[in-house]
């Protein structure tokens, strides 16, 4: 597989900061599509996906033996990170989601206890689902919160070196608490041990826009996206290493770079009012698209009608040309004895 060579066609990093024995991900600069990185968590966790996925990074790996979590991380402002392990220049970055993923671990883990996270600080935008609602009520999600939460005894501020950023600026305080984010999961996760431990995988999905509004304020080329740019690489080791070690070595870490997306994230809905669909969203007539899936319905469905068409046939058949004479013998002892009365 070649590299990218044309601006624009490339537009970030997919990294695998930590991963298990049991993942087999490859050493190679092969690219990724950016609309299947969802697929690629998937795959990883075990879960089926709707159409193949054909890249050579991601191998077969062990199937009997799964990642109890995935975490992943998308940082948006920078192209790459000088982050450890293997890393995959990414094609075409369009917005993800890993909803259907999420969507997956709910359905199959229902009963038992997932923890299912999807947070945006800057954005305010939380998602917990199952046991991530005990674990992670006390996770500061709002930007209020955030900015109270640096302020406290415990937070990052007392221990990490700020060198050029300031705690008077907003920009910096935004890109801080993002940061404090990442620590407060490790650390709230650690109090509740049992559920890194049990049957059900595990989903967090972070979304980090505090470095890119770093490089607006200052400029890329300034000593303030320098700085923060090595405090989150930093940052991001040390959670992957608690993160990891947490689920005892059985977890997916990975971090996405990206410069900026290709085209806003848009996500399907229909409206109640929407009546039927128009001549104008299918000008062509085309078909719908080929559904993998197809084939294997409609043996099913084929097969199990040709089965009970037989089976009624034969047991009408049976039925019709039943002797009347080979009736039970209940029957003709309760005959006999109604005659006798």
């Amino acid at each position: 597989s070649s590299l990218c060579l044309f601006p624009g066609v490339c537009g970030g990093e997919f990294s695998i900061l930590r991963s298990p024995q049991s993942v087999a991900f490859r050493d190679g600069r092969w690219p990724i599509p950016g609309e299947r990185i969802p697929d690629v968590a998937a795959l990883t966790m075990g879960f089926s996906v709707e159409e193949d996925l054909p890249w050579p990074g991601l191998g077969v790996g062990d199937l009997f033996h799964r990642p109890q979590a995935t975490v992943l991380v998308t940082v948006k402002g920078v192209d790459k990170l000088p982050v450890k392990g293997f890393s995959y220049p990414i094609e075409n970055a369009v917005p993800f989601s890993l909803d259907s993923v999420a969507n997956a671990i709910h359905t199959l883990f229902s009963e038992e206890t997932p923890v299912v996270l999807q947070l945006a600080p800057s954005e305010e935008r939380v998602y917990m689902v199952g046991k991530a609602n005990a674990v992670f009520e006390d996770l500061s999600v709002t930007l209020r919160q955030l900015r109270n939460r640096l302020f406290q005894d415990s937070s990052i501020l007392s221990s990490l070196p700020l060198n050029s950023l300031s705690r008077n600026n907003e920009v910096d305080l935004l890109f801080l608490s993002e940061l404090q984010v990442l620590h407060d999961i490790a650390s709230l996760l650690s109090r509740h041990k049992h559920l890194a431990k049990d049957h059900s995988p595990d989903l967090y999905s972070l979304e980090l826009s505090g470095l890119e509004e770093i490089g607006k304020r200052y400029g890329e080329d300034s000593q303030q996206f320098k700085d923060a740019s090595q405090i989150l690489v930093d940052s991001l080791q040390k959670f992957a290493d608690e993160m990891f070690n947490l689920y005892g070595g059985n977890a997916v870490v990975e971090v996405v770079a990206v410069k900026e997306f290709n085209s806003p994230l848009s996500r399907k809905t229909r409206s109640i009012l929407q009546a039927s669909q128009s001549k104008n969203d299918n000008p062509y007539n085309l078909a719908y698209p080929y559904n993998y899936d197809y084939s294997v319905i409609f043996n099913i469905v084929l097969w199990m009608m040709i089965g009970l068409a037989l089976a009624v046939i034969v047991i009408s058949y049976n039925l019709w040309n039943m002797d009347p004479g080979y009736d039970s013998i209940i029957y003709r002892m309760t005959n006999q004895k109604i005659r006798m009365d």
